[in-house]
């Protein structure tokens, strides 16, 4: 199967890929790779890193059928996108996607086009009976069942599929690495959602949590180690409850968690630097922290969303702890792991009923945090969550989004507070790519995510430089190999 070409970043939140004669909309992974004989697949992903790494999934499953990605859209037989439905907005993103779709398949009726991922199951009637805009709609557990739904579509039928499982987790799957730039990866290690956060839609689209097979999980770390990969992230929608055990271990014999995985991953060779994403708040422990700084090769970064600063809000949320634990848990990861581990969130403003002090209290947790870096919205109802049943979306919009506007502020006084700290040190930099405003600097980052740029040199892609950092643009640091 031919293999991609390049990689370039459209998100912070996981990596997007270079489309070919029709340009990617913002948050979209498109699979690119020279056309080979055979029939053609584009894929495109938008959203979270979980679907990114669903896309290798795909690829790899249809790779078996005989298709080739390809990053020409008119020339493709089948398209897919893979798509998110955490906001509105991403939602009518994918609906423009389609429109802009369709007038291809137009021009080429052979062509399919389907839809995978969260908003399948959601919009599944919509899409297939109302609109007629896709041929298939395939949920996150259905993969498997691609071939058979496409032989479906081909002789003349739509094709559905978005049940969800119990069990599945594509262990056995080996991905295709799309568009990769040879040095980092994702695992996936669980699949599902178990809290019933209010304003979220994942339990209902991705289903319950399922924990992949440690040992599965083990060998494609190493895997991607003798490929040459030096870094990987273990993705779930929340790590930190990963659990397994063995089918046969019925005396407990092999029952691992989330912060033994950990250290499992990172034994495989201290060459092979381990991130992960996301934490939930309830269920990050010390146990996984103390792994963290027993390990060199574990980044001294966590994503751990708060979604707000305040506790009556954090209730209707259900996010199932308040502010004082949340504070906690931040004061843990600065004893254990030290001020220089980086901290992100995840915000969310103007949610139902938040009053004016109710989201100071939000902004006030900012400034106890500090993070590093933050993804920021304004609330946005999803149909069938607890939230859309029973509580009133009743801040006004213009409101939404000047707090909104107040959040994003305050948390870019911090990161560029947190960049600066950075200048002067010497940090230990995995160059990932070329920059992008010059061949003749490499990009990468240190352990806390920060993106260091430095001179080429003699360096390649997948070395570890040690950069001492001289000046900062605010969202990247600037620095020399030394």
């Amino acid at each position: 199967m031919a293999q991609p070409l390049i990689t370039l970043d459209f998100l912070d939140k996981a990596p997007a890929t270079t489309a070919g004669a029709w340009p990617a909309a913002a948050g979209a992974d498109v699979a690119s790779t020279i056309p080979a004989p055979g029939r053609k697949l584009y894929i495109e992903s938008y959203g979270c890193q979980m679907n990114f790494s669903d896309s290798e999934i795909v690829t790899s499953i249809l790779a078996a059928e005989g298709f080739d990605t390809t990053d020409d859209l008119a020339g493709a037989d089948l398209v897919l996108l893979n798509t998110c439905s955490i906001r509105e907005k991403a939602e009518q993103t994918i609906r423009m996607r389609l429109t802009q779709i369709n007038s291809h398949k137009k021009r080429r009726p052979g062509m399919l086009v389907g839809v995978l991922g969260c908003m399948a199951e959601r919009l599944k009637a919509q899409f297939l009976e109302q609109e007629k805009i896709v041929d298939l709609v395939v949920g996150p557990d259905a993969y498997r069942d691609l071939p058979a739904l496409v032989a479906q579509v081909g002789s003349g039928q739509k094709a559905v599929n978005v049940l969800l499982s119990r069990e599945e987790t594509y262990a056995d799957i080996t991905p295709v690495r799309l568009n990769s730039n040879g040095v980092s990866a994702f695992i996936s290690i669980m699949r599902g959602c178990d809290n019933m956060c209010s304003f979220c839609v994942v339990p209902f689209t991705r289903g319950r949590e399922r924990s992949r097979d440690a040992h599965s999980i083990v060998r494609e770390a190493q895997d991607l180690l003798a490929a040459g990969y030096k870094e990987v992230t273990l993705l779930g929608q929340n790590v930190d409850s990963y659990k397994w055990a063995a089918p046969d271990s019925t005396d407990g014999s092999e029952r691992v968690n989330f912060a033994q995985l950990l250290e499992r991953v990172a034994l495989v060779s201290p060459q092979l630097r381990v991130r992960f994403s996301t934490s939930h708040p309830k269920d990050i422990t010390d146990e996984v922290l103390h792994t963290m700084a027993r390990y060199a090769n574990i980044c001294k970064y966590l994503h751990l969303p708060a979604q707000s600063g305040n506790s009556r809000v954090l209730e209707l949320m259900n996010r199932t702890y308040d502010r004082p634990w949340y504070e906690e848990r931040i004061r843990a990861v600065r004893r254990i792991l030290g001020e220089d581990c980086a901290i992100s969130t995840d915000m969310i403003a103007g949610f139902c009923s938040e009053t004016e002090a109710e989201h100071q209290d939000s902004l006030s947790l900012l400034d106890f945090v500090r993070y590093d870096m933050g993804y920021h919205f304004f609330y946005s109802e999803r149909p069938g969550t607890l939230a859309a049943r029973k509580l009133a979306d009743d801040v006004p919009l213009d409101t939404k989004k000047r707090r909104l506007q107040e959040i994003i502020d305050r948390q870019q006084l911090h990161a560029r507070a947190r960049y600066a700290q950075a200048v002067g040190r010497v940090h230990e930099v995995l160059a990932e790519n070329f920059s992008k405003r010059s061949q003749q600097h490499l990009s990468g980052r240190n352990s806390q995510n920060q993106m260091v740029i430095f001179p080429k040199g003699n360096f390649q892609k997948g070395d570890y430089v040690n950069v001492l950092v001289t000046s900062t643009t605010g969202a990247a640091l600037i620095g020399e190999a030394v």
